[in-house]
C-alpha cells in the first residue's frame, strides 16, 4: 500500500477590483497542471501564516503590495501529485498594478464573461462562488 502525500498548505488570492472583475493566471510552465488557470498565490512555507505566505506571492508572482484582503474558505483537494489545503482569501485592496513575473498569462474576468479554459480542477466547484461574491 503507498501512504499518501503529506498535506500541502497552500494560500490562493482572489483579487476583486472595482467592477468585480476577478483576476486569474495561468499555471506556469515546467509545474503541475501547467497552463491551467488559476488565481495567483503558493505554498505557505513553515514560519509563515497563510496571509504573510500570500503577501509574498503575490509580490513574487503578480508585483504587488496586499493592502486589504479577508478570509473567504478553505477547500482541500487530492491531486494525482499532491493532497493540499487551499486557503482562499479576498484581496480587495493593493498597490501596483498586477503583472506577471513568472512568465504565466493572467486574464481580469467580469462577472457576466465566461471562465476561462482549462481551470484546475480543486478551483472548479467554487466558480460558482466566487461568481456571487460582491464586494
Amino acid at each position: 500500500m503507498t501512504a499518501s502525500p503529506p498535506l500541502l498548505q497552500v494560500t490562493v488570492g482572489i483579487l476583486v477590483r472595482r467592477d468585480d472583475a476577478v483576476l486569474m493566471s495561468t499555471r506556469p510552465m515546467g509545474k503541475a497542471f501547467q497552463g491551467y488557470w488559476e488565481f495567483p498565490g503558493g505554498k505557505i512555507e513553515p514560519g509563515e501564516s497563510a496571509i504573510q505566505a500570500l503577501q509574498r506571492e503575490l509580490r513574487e508572482e503578480i508585483s504587488i503590495e496586499v493592502e486589504a484582503l479577508r478570509f473567504a474558505w478553505t477547500v482541500e483537494h487530492r491531486y494525482p501529485h499532491a493532497h493540499v489545503a487551499l486557503h482562499f482569501h479576498w484581496v480587495t485592496g493593493w498597490r501596483g498594478e498586477p503583472k506577471a513575473l513568472e512568465g504565466q498569462r493572467t486574464l481580469w474576468v467580469g462577472l457576466d464573461q465566461a471562465w476561462p479554459y482549462p481551470i484546475l480542477p480543486a478551483t472548479l466547484p467554487l466558480l460558482q462562488k466566487i461568481r456571487n461574491y460582491r464586494v
